[in-house]
């Protein structure tokens, strides 16, 4: 009975690292098609970077995340700092500046 204890905890870490990674990649994932879908002429007016320097940002997070340094290393951390920021700040800023239309 030893033994059960490291091996169960290996497991749990591996589901959790899993969960990890599936909400790094939903939200890397939805933050670049949002700032790939918006006009490049709407970030300067709401005082950011530019589209393709978010678009570049972002996409370089993903493919990181994705080439296997995972959700928990420094790559993926900033990954997902980088994706919310966007979703939470640069989105929300682009939905007033069209008056809150469209679904996004």
């Amino acid at each position: 009975m030893a033994y059960a204890a490291p091996i169960f905890a290996f497991a749990v870490r591996d589901v959790i690292e899993l969960i990890l990674l599936v909400f790094a990649l939903i939200v890397q994932g939805v933050a670049l098609v949002h700032a790939i879908t918006q006009r490049s002429d709407a970030f300067p007016a709401i005082g950011t970077l530019p589209k393709g320097g978010w678009v570049a940002i972002l996409a370089v997070c993903l493919v990181l995340t994705l080439l296997g340094f995972g959700p928990i290393s420094l790559f993926g951390l900033i990954g997902i700092a980088a994706g919310l920021i966007y979703l939470l700040d640069v989105r929300v800023g682009l939905r007033d500046l069209s008056d809150g239309k469209g679904f996004w």
